[in-house]
């Protein structure tokens, strides 16, 4: 059965949670100043409400595998969202998951109203990197908004 890309339901926080939580300990991004202790991760479903914000699971065999979501840059412009928890199990990477992922949030980010997305992430994160540079993210020098996340050390941003 191929994966399916659909939005996150509350029946999907812990799931989702879980996958947050495993992906930042095993990238070596669980000290503060990093998005594993944002309070919205015990209820993803909760803090994106449309609509002009929203978040997306990746399925595949009844399981939660991925997931992905945007959301108005708090401190940031006007027009901007962020591109926020973008999460893979490791067995599921370089699979073409992460680009169709990102194409359906960059999407409803547009339909929102949204005309640039902002994003963090950490230079040690190279297949990440390649696949935000690949799908027209320019990197930025430093970071923009208030986002809390001190911790990442690589930002980018494109147009909608």
């Amino acid at each position: 059965m191929s994966p399916t890309i659909r939005p996150i339901e509350p029946r999907d926080d812990p799931a989702v949670a879980a996958l947050i939580r495993a992906v930042m300990t095993e990238l070596g991004a669980s000290g503060p100043g990093f998005a594993i202790h944002d309070p919205e991760v015990g209820a993803m479903s909760a803090a994106y409400p449309p609509p002009r914000a929203g978040y997306f699971v990746v399925e595949e065999a009844g399981r939660v595998v991925g997931g992905a979501g945007f959301a108005p840059l708090t401190g940031g412009p006007d027009g901007t969202c962020e591109l926020r928890k973008m999460y893979f199990e490791a067995g599921l990477r370089g699979r073409g998951l992460g680009r169709a992922l990102l194409e359906r949030v960059l999407d409803a980010a547009r339909a929102a109203g949204h005309t640039r997305c902002y994003l963090e992430t950490l230079e040690a994160m190279d297949r990440a990197r390649l696949l935000y540079e690949r799908s027209g993210f320019a990197r930025l020098r430093a970071p923009e908004g208030a986002t809390g996340h001190f911790g990442c050390d690589a930002w980018y941003a494109r147009d909608l």
